[in-house]
Formats: structure tokens, sequence, C-alpha cells
């Protein structure tokens, strides 16, 4: 179940990572400048954030797996058809409709596990995801780096096409329907805005939402602008700058292990806080290194401790959030994902409005996402949660039988 729930939540770094080494020789072959082309992750980021806020209220009213099947289905034809996209316009439209459909594999992932475990168990399952889900942003551009020698960006998105046909049947063949009828919410649309209002009403839950969104943004802003200073300011190939992307993805899989050992003794907000003091960490030695011009070496050192410490923040901050909604776990899971990622869109092509030739605008905007995420966490979500009565990491749900 972690193997096949860590596939579905593949979706986003997959189809993030896979054609980033690609992404200069794209931009190229389109006539497109830099932040036009990086319009193709804003696009493809938004399209998982407005996604997901579909996605999962369908399957709280409808079960998890008729709307994830339907979501690969149409993952796996738009990426097809980005491979044929004759303009970095259809390119971008088309990256919209492939993170719509991909939205629904990740949102239904963690609805899966919410309905399957809780308490302390859900923060170690949403642990053991990261792990199963961290090798995507380490295989993805190491395999895209290889792609790039062999063939076009055209072919990477082929790949990612035929990756879709293996989710698909992951999604059919290894997915039980978690949510049975009696467990289902009914009332359509009014009952999912009621959800939502019930969720937006929670302090807890959108400090929450908003600190995993801005450190999450630290790392969009990260994956947008990588691919370029390393590349063409630092002269790494494609297949050294698939290398080093790689390793902070390892990163994020270490410390998200690290995570699940200290959720034996440690409460879910303690070690979110962790994680967001080592991304601030990371991000202003980033913003140091871009500014001062410490090099290289500083520079990877400082994207792997901002980076990797989302392997702390991203599994506790989706147990917080999910903790005291059962009722609502795929309404809760989409507001979490649409906070992560419309943020990452926002930051995306900013990191790129001063052309080619600087890196400060990336150490500005990850630094700046690291501080915001940072403060919410500690002004408003520390203390709520020693006013609320959440599951302390002690007390372990029995996981409930799927049907």
């Amino acid at each position: 179940m972690v193997v096949v729930l860590g596939m579905l939540s593949m979706f986003g770094p997959i189809s993030l990572d896979l054609y980033l080494p690609a992404l200069p020789a794209l931009a190229t072959d389109l006539r497109s400048s830099t932040s036009a082309a990086q319009l193709s992750i804003t696009a493809c980021l938004l399209g998982l954030a407005v996604g997901q806020l579909v996605a999962g209220p369908l399957s709280d009213q409808f079960g998890r797996r008729k709307p994830l099947v339907v979501g690969l289905a149409v993952y796996l034809l738009a990426s097809a058809a980005c491979a044929f996209a004759p303009t970095i316009e259809a390119l971008v439209a088309l990256r919209l409709v492939q993170g719509l459909a991909g939205a629904a594999g990740i949102v239904i992932a963690r609805a899966v596990a919410r309905d399957l475990y809780s308490g302390r168990r859900l923060v170690i399952i949403f642990s053991r995801l990261i792990l199963v889900n961290g090798l995507a942003p380490i295989l993805a551009p190491v395999i895209g780096g290889q792609l790039a020698l062999v063939v076009s960006w055209r072919g990477i998105f082929l790949v990612l096409a035929a990756f879709g046909v293996v989710l698909l049947a992951a999604g059919v063949f290894g997915v039980p329907e978690s949510l049975p009828p009696e467990r289902r919410r009914a009332g359509g649309v009014g009952d999912t805005l009621r959800s939502f209002g019930t969720l937006l009403k929670d302090r807890l839950f959108v400090a929450v939402v908003l600190a995993a969104g801005f450190a999450g943004a630290s790392m969009f802003a990260y994956i947008a602008g990588a691919t370029f200073v390393l590349q063409r300011l630092f002269g790494l190939s494609a297949q050294q700058f698939s290398f080093a992307f790689g390793a902070n993805a390892l990163g994020i899989m270490v410390f998200g292990q690290v995570g699940a050992r200290l959720a034996h003794r440690w409460s879910p907000h303690r070690v979110m806080a962790l994680g967001l003091l080592l991304n601030l960490l990371g991000s202003a030695g980033l913003a140091v290194t871009v500014l001062v011009g410490l090099g290289l070496p500083f520079l990877l050192g400082s994207l792997f401790v901002m980076v990797s410490a989302l392997g702390l923040v991203f599994p506790t901050s989706t147990a917080l959030a999910l903790a005291d909604y059962p009722d609502r776990a795929g309404a809760a899971s989409s507001l979490l994902g649409l906070g992560q990622y419309v943020m990452g869109a926002v930051v995306a092509p900013l990191v790129g409005l001063a052309g080619e030739d600087t890196a400060v605008p990336l150490g500005i905007v990850a630094v700046a996402c690291s501080v915001v995420a940072t403060a919410t966490f500690f002004a408003v979500a520390v203390p709520a949660i020693h006013r609320s009565r959440l599951v302390e990491p002690d007390e372990i749900t029995p996981p409930q039988t799927p049907a």
C-alpha cells in the first residue's frame, strides 16, 4: 500500500522534474524566453493546485477509486499531447491539463492514507510515502539528463505518457476503495463549500497549510531557477545538474525517515518546527551565497539543507492538517495541496524576471518564503496546537479495513 500510494504521489515531482534538464533546449526549440519556458512549470503547478481542489471533494462524495482512475487516464493523454505541442502557448495549456489530471493521484493518495490510519501511525505512514515519493525527484532529473542525450524534450514527454500507463495500472489494481458508501458525504457543491468553510475557519488548519505552502514555495523557486543558475551561470552540464538535483531529493528522503524516527518520541508539531527552522537556515545561506558570491560549494550546501528540511515539514504538516477531519479527508487534503502548489506557481516565474545572468532573485524569493513559513507556524499554529485537543503522538488508532 505504501509503495502504491507513494507512486500516486509522484505526479508533482515526476511531471516537474523529468524535463528540467531539457528546459533550456525547450526554450530554444520553441523560440521562447526563459520566463516563458518557466511558465510551463507554472501552468503545471496551477493545474496540480486547482485539480486537487476538485478531486478531493469528489473523492469524499463518490469514493476514492472513480475520481482516481479518471484523473490517471486524462494525465496519460495530456502527457502524450505535450510531446506534439507546436508552440510554447500550446505547451503551457497542455501542461495545465496535465497538472489538473495528475492532481487526483496526489490528493487521493493522502485521503486513502487518512482513511486507513491516524495518530502517530499516520505521521509514520506519510514519512514512508516521502521515502517512496522521494525516488521521483532523485530519478527524474537523472533520467531526464540521460534522456536529453538521446531524445529531444518531446521524447521526454512521451516517457511521461508511458509513466502514466504504469500509474493507471497501479491505480486500477493496487488501490482499494477505502471509503465505503456509508462514510461518503452527500450534498454536492453545497456540501463541498460547507466543508471548505469549516476548514478555513480552523486557525490551526489554515496556519499549518500556509506554513507548509510557503516552505514548499522555497523548493519550487529552486525547481524553477536551479536549472538556469547551475547550468548557465555555473557551467554544469545537464547530467551534472541532474546529479546535483538528485542529491537534494535524496536529502528529502533521508530527512523524512529521520522525521519518522522522531515521531516515536516527539509530537508532530515539534518535528515540523525543526524542519521549518532548518529550511530557514538553508534559504538564508542561499541568499547570502548569491549576494556575496561565495561560490558553487556554498550554493549546493545551502540548497541541500533548504530542500532536505522539507522531508520533516511535509509529512508532519499533512498529519496535522488532516488529524481532526477524518470525515473530510479529501477536502482537507485538497486545500493542503492547493496551498502548496498555488504558492509554488506564484514564485516560479519570479526567479526568472531578472534574466539568466543572476541568481539573486532565487536567493531572495527562497528566503522570503522560508521567513513567512516559519513566522506563521510559530505565531499562529503553535499557540493553536497548545489549545487544541489533537491526538497525541503516542496514541494510535487501529487502521480500518478497506472495502
